[in-house]
């Protein structure tokens, strides 16, 4: 009798409660701070009031799920099938995986943790992998070592509205947040699996667009041979990112499979009025 493997991952994929019943995997809420109040997204946080809090310039910081929340959630989760596959944010970006392989080995072998290096819209297709690879029959350790081998074949470019939240959080200088503004200059971001880092000065929303297709375009072409999903996310930011794939779509002729908005875990530190463009390498199942 085949294993009964079960899909595991965190808030941080995008994925919703509602959606994640749909699709028959389990969802770990992330937890956020706001002035000195414990809230989990999309349970007692939904992203309108979320970005209202940020905007209103309460203090948000992000957290790690409790450790008791996990466990409890691979106790259920382990009652109804023989093992599962827990899909955190990368590694680089948070502690949460490192904290799950730690407590994973206490379940002899049914609990496997793949750090998958992703975030967001490539870490959702990670979770679509993992379900697609239970349903071929593999094993919670075959799909770990799979998702880990494809981990680092995603990409993420985001063009970020201002550098205000960046330099709430200590990682711009005040003077260098001035100057971006003063400039009207938008910065491009990049996510390459281990963590956020800067890819180019852009002079306008326009330009940054153009700078983000380009080098999705070039990772299509040199890093994924077109064989790759592309997506876009946004921050509160739904109207333009909606033109945004029309442009994607008509310049790199490729189809944008999912709009969506970046987990808040990324827009705590960015703010609102982000776009981004990623993609991520398809998988094949034999046959």
């Amino acid at each position: 009798m085949a294993e009964r493997v079960a899909i595991v991952t965190d808030s941080n994929s995008g994925i919703s409660q509602e959606q994640a019943k749909e699709l028959g995997v389990f969802v770990l809420p992330m937890p956020f701070v706001i002035n000195g109040k414990t809230y989990y997204e999309d349970i007692n946080l939904s992203q309108q009031e979320f970005y209202e809090k940020l905007t209103g310039d309460a203090e948000i910081s992000t957290s790690q799920p409790m450790v008791g929340d996990v466990i409890d959630l691979w106790n259920k989760v382990l009652k109804e099938y023989d093992s599962l596959v827990h899909i955190p944010m990368s590694s680089g970006l948070s502690g949460s995986c490192a904290t799950a392989q730690t407590l994973a080995p206490a379940y002899n072998g049914r609990v496997q943790v793949a750090d998958n290096k992703r975030i967001s819209v490539p870490l959702k297709q990670a979770v679509l992998d993992a379900l697609a690879l239970a349903r071929a029959g593999k094993t919670a350790g075959e799909i770990r070592q799979i998702l880990e081998e494809m981990g680092l074949q995603s990409s993420i470019y985001i063009m970020l509205n201002t550098l205000e939240y960046l330099k709430r959080g200590g990682r711009v200088t005040p003077a260098a947040a001035a100057v971006a503004a003063v400039l009207r200059m938008k910065p491009v971001l990049q996510i390459q699996g281990e963590k956020l880092d800067a890819f180019a000065k852009a002079r306008s929303e326009k330009h940054a667009r153009s700078v983000m297709i380009e080098a999705m375009g070039s990772d299509l072409d040199k890093r994924f041979q077109g064989d790759a999903w592309v997506y876009v996310a946004h921050t509160a930011n739904e109207a333009a990112a909606q033109e945004f794939c029309g442009a994607i779509q008509q310049e790199l002729g490729v189809p944008v499979v999912y709009c969506e908005p970046l987990s808040l875990s990324i827009s705590c530190h960015i703010g609102p009025g982000a776009l981004a463009i990623g993609c991520a390498k398809k998988l094949h199942l034999p046959g």
